[in-house]
């Protein structure tokens, strides 16, 4: 008998020994990490993933967007359970590379759920898609096509253009997308070879805000569907990219703002229903970012006197910029640090943690464990002064941090410990809570038929 969307996903909580959450916002958070450090006694970077935000952003995900499957950006995060727990749902992953290929063919997800994303793909990779049936794949220019031609040429075909949004965290199109104004060029190139090109794909950037970046991309899109029609292809599918983030308000809704619907109007303008054309996206950050908190314990100390004559408090962390705070640098997240105090250690005087009502705080800088002199995480933060064991939390950090690090030094900053809770909301105020994680997976069924719409 064949198991449904909804057992599926009760499987994977099951299978990670999901813990049950009232609340996943910081409070709740802390709460459980204080629980894990007094049970486990841990002394290294710990993550802790909720997957009730996950399940979250999946219902809010095809409510808001109902025309367009989520595909899973897999560079984000490959975190098994993650990933798991949105096949289940069904949503289709991006993949970028063999070991991503590989790591959703080990979930048992269909082919026609697995875009190979790479518009420039290293032949190893390729031939590892011909070898095992991957069915999709970009490309932004003709050097790609002769490759493809080459290795695979029974692969579809997606034309990567470029449509930037200037005001996105991280924009793309400098590397990645060809001009629209080659479309009929490359279109042309494809037709030649006996390639066939079978949609167009965008990405406005990473952290995208700009409501008018969709809503022109996705314009210019059907603007390159008409001339891959003229030139003599089938063209099918539209895929919209990534740069979507997914927050919670204070209410613990997902704030999708006027996003959803300026891409829903666009959609509808230029690729109505009756035009048969399949739309798919590749969202990873708003998967995976609300989805992790990371704790970090401190392990070493020192107070550096200042030319002010006040005290500068250095403090060593277990993870740092060759760790997943490579975030820092390479994807312009600024994570903000919550004080916990060690389960394992005595509890602090009040009198050491204010005076007079206010916060006692010094100017501090949190030190990666690395030997090189630049792994630091933030200098000049204001911090209460901490002892070696107490701990560091940082929320909102499920995407583009672990799967950037390395274990330079030797240290291990790759394969951080792990542990999985289901939240009843996202954030800390008393609402009320919906039911435990398996009446959470069963909901789905009625929803779900398998995939998304």
């Amino acid at each position: 008998m064949q198991c449904t969307g909804s057992a599926r996903a009760a499987a994977v909580l099951a299978e990670h020994r999901t813990k049950r959450l009232v609340t996943g916002g910081p409070r709740g958070l802390a709460a459980q990490a204080a629980a894990l450090i007094a049970q486990h006694g841990l002394d290294d970077t710990t993550y802790i993933y909720d997957l009730g935000n996950t399940m979250r952003l999946f219902r809010a995900w095809r409510a808001a967007l109902p025309r367009v499957q989520p595909f899973y950006a897999v560079k984000c995060n490959p975190e098994p359970a993650l990933m798991k727990l949105l096949a289940a749902l069904g949503a289709g992953f991006d993949c970028a590379s063999k070991a991503e290929l590989e790591a959703v063919a080990a979930m048992g997800v269909p082919k026609d759920l697995v875009i190979f994303a790479h518009p420039c793909k290293r032949p190893c990779d390729l031939r590892y898609a011909r070898d095992t049936g991957v069915s999709l794949t970009t490309f932004d220019t003709e050097s790609e096509l002769a490759k493809v031609s080459g290795a695979y040429p029974g692969i579809q075909l997606v034309l990567r253009i470029r449509c930037d949004d200037p005001e996105a965290r991280c924009p793309l199109g400098l590397k990645y997308g060809a001009n629209p104004e080659d479309a009929r060029k490359l279109l042309a190139a494809a037709a030649a070879l006996n390639l066939a090109v079978v949609g167009v794909s965008f990405h406005v950037g990473s952290g995208c805000k700009n409501l008018g970046a969709y809503s022109a991309a996705i314009a210019t899109a059907r603007g390159v569907f008409d001339i891959g029609a003229e030139v003599g292809h089938d063209m099918r599918l539209l895929d919209i990219g990534g740069g979507f983030t997914g927050h919670f308000d204070v209410h613990g809704h997902v704030q999708f703002g006027d996003i959803a619907r300026t891409i829903n109007t666009a959609i509808g303008e230029h690729f109505p229903v009756e035009s048969g054309v399949r739309v798919i996206a590749e969202p990873g950050r708003y998967f995976a970012e609300t989805s992790a908190a990371l704790i970090a314990p401190v392990y070493g100390k020192r107070d550096r006197p200042t030319a002010s004559g006040a005290v500068h408090k250095d403090y060593w962390l277990t993870d740092g910029l060759y760790g997943s705070f490579n975030c820092i640098l390479y994807d312009d997240q600024k994570p903000q640090p919550l004080v916990l105090r060690s389960p394992l250690l005595p509890e602090v005087p009040e009198a050491q943690e204010e005076q007079q009502g206010l916060a006692v705080t010094h100017e501090s800088t949190l030190w990666g464990p690395t030997c090189d002199s630049a792994d630091y995480v933030y200098k000049d933060v204001q911090l209460p002064e901490l002892r070696n064991g107490d701990f560091l939390m940082f929320c909102n950090v499920g995407a583009y941090t672990v799967a950037g690090a390395c274990d330079f030094n030797g240290i291990s900053m790759t394969n951080p410990t792990k542990f999985y809770v289901f939240s009843g909301q996202a954030v800390d105020e008393a609402e009320e809570v919906e039911g435990s994680e398996e009446e959470e997976a069963n909901e789905q069924e009625s929803e779900e038929g398998g995939k998304a719409a």
